[in-house]
């Protein structure tokens, strides 16, 4: 752990940009307590303290990703909208599934967050997205004040209808992180999904066509590119055809090889409409995607859902360090971007420079939250948002 704590100081505080607005003494006493956790052998405490040095930028990019390292209780727990809801648990606790968590210990869901904000990097919605494996994490909720360390762990859970569930697992039972908490948070129920294409098609005829894109993050360097073009072709095929864009769950890749994309969306009808559907589990390229076409469409494109993952103003690029404890890793920026303004900086690789512009504000036209598990519903709300986009 100090041959870690050694790599992080030498590889990431001194480069990563985000921290330049950091108080030196700050930073020195956070990594101070990260050594001593990190000389007692300390793992778990180890962890939980460079979580909270990582998160000091508010920079959602930096950040320690513990989830291959740490053992929890078998508890699935995603934020849907602004409730933590209960996905996944042993058999034995099925019939709370779906519910809404309400406390732990008795302490209320909303006291834990607070308690938690410092030990998660990025804003409120990023928070909601990677937060929720704490809940299952009892080390955190030992470190949180939420669990004396001795005995059990009590969750309320509230389903829908009223029905309170009280589960108290067994403490022997833990399974790694990962298995219940992907590195990349998507909200999808089965935590080990992952998308099986780049590109989803629906054609509603003439009230629209949906484009669903769910990652721009391919190592292939290839089928991206091809989908891409593939969904270019189909939308300047329809120059009049409102489109409806789906990038909920994306969290980003290479927004450059979306590009077509945008010119295709942009070349259309001047009085065509478009829509696009994110959620908070949208992130960094994917938001420069909607943050494109909000500058080349004006006020002809519409936004759905619910904030994104992250602000138009943040710090990206970087890379990924594992680290020895057991596999958990550390991302870690070097890039500047500024899509609200439209700044650059010394760090601003030149190929992003270039297509930097000022977007102002990315608001909502509509609130809509979801289960994205929740097809039948996407379909319903599709049909209403053409509807719409036609009337």
């Amino acid at each position: 752990m100090i041959h870690d704590l050694e790599k992080i100081e030498r590889m990431v505080l001194p480069t990563d940009p985000s921290f330049r607005a950091i108080d030196r003494e700050e930073t020195d006493r956070h990594v101070n307590e990260v050594r001593q956790n990190a000389r007692a052998n300390a793992k778990d405490e180890f962890f939980l303290s460079l979580m909270r040095l990582l998160a000091l930028p508010g920079n959602g990019h930096t950040r320690l990703i513990p989830n291959d390292a740490i053992s929890i209780l078998p508890f699935r727990f995603v934020t849907i909208g602004t409730s933590v809801r209960l996905l996944s648990s042993p058999s034995e606790f099925a019939e709370a599934v779906g519910g809404k968590l309400m406390s732990i210990n008795g302490v209320p869901v909303t006291d834990i967050e607070a308690a938690a904000e410092t030990f998660l990097a990025g804003t409120r919605q990023r928070k909601r997205v990677i937060g929720p494996i704490l809940f299952a994490w009892p080390s955190a909720l030992l470190r949180l004040g939420i669990f004396s360390g001795i005995g059990t762990i009590e969750y309320l859970i509230r389903a829908d209808a009223g029905r309170i569930s009280k589960l108290v697992p067994d403490m022997a039972i833990r399974v790694p992180g990962s298995t219940l908490y992907p590195q990349n948070e998507h909200g999808k129920t089965d935590a080990s999904w992952s998308s099986t294409s780049f590109l989803v098609i629906r054609d509603y005829g003439k009230r629209g066509l949906l484009v669903v894109l769910p990652s721009f993050f391919d190592p292939s360097e290839t089928k991206l590119s091809k989908a891409v073009s593939e969904a270019a072709g189909r939308v300047r095929s329809r120059p009049e055809t409102p489109l409806l864009i789906d990038v909920r769950g994306n969290t980003g890749g290479n927004f450059l090889r979306t590009m077509p994309l945008i010119d295709a969306i942009s070349a259309g009808a001047e009085d065509r409409w478009v829509g696009v559907l994110v959620d908070k589990f949208t992130f960094s390229a994917a938001i420069v995607f909607v943050a494109l076409l909000k500058h080349r469409l004006g006020a002809r494109l519409k936004l759905f859902g619910e904030e994104m993952g992250d602000g138009l103003t943040f710090y990206a690029e970087g890379g990924t360090i594992d680290l020895s404890t057991d596999g958990a890793a550390v991302r870690y920026s070097s890039a500047f971007h500024d899509w609200a303004e439209g700044r650059i900086d010394e760090t601003t690789p030149n190929e992003i420079a270039e297509e930097i512009v000022a977007v102002g504000k990315l608001e909502l036209d509509h609130r809509w939250i979801a289960n994205s598990d929740d097809e039948e519903a996407r379909d319903r709300f599709c049909c209403e948002i053409f509807d719409s986009l036609n009337s």
